[in-house]
């Protein structure tokens, strides 16, 4: 199982996005099973690799958030059109 670092982010928008890909740093969204989206922010560098085995697209990932785990899988991502770059990552939860 894949483990994925995050943070929570509390602002929004397209310039703040902007200033996170700057600092190697891309938005997500955790959401599903009725539960409120948490809105999160990603090592760029470390998903990238990470997104390269097929497994990451298959398997339930570990993505911890503030000491807390949670079991999610990829719903989808966005990648930049010409750049090797991931733009936006949403996860939902997974049942085990």
């Amino acid at each position: 199982m894949f483990i994925v670092k995050a943070e929570i982010r509390d602002k929004k928008g397209k310039s703040f996005s902007r200033k996170l890909r700057i600092e190697d740093k891309f938005p997500g969204v955790l959401y599903g099973f009725n539960n409120t989206p948490i809105s999160i922010t990603m090592d760029h560098n470390l998903v990238f690799n990470l997104q390269k085995k097929e497994d990451f697209y298959k398997e339930t990932l570990c993505l911890l958030i503030k000491e807390k785990k949670y079991t999610v899988k990829v719903h989808a991502i966005q990648r930049h059109a010409f750049k090797m770059k991931i733009l936006h990552i949403d996860f939902i939860y997974a049942k085990i």
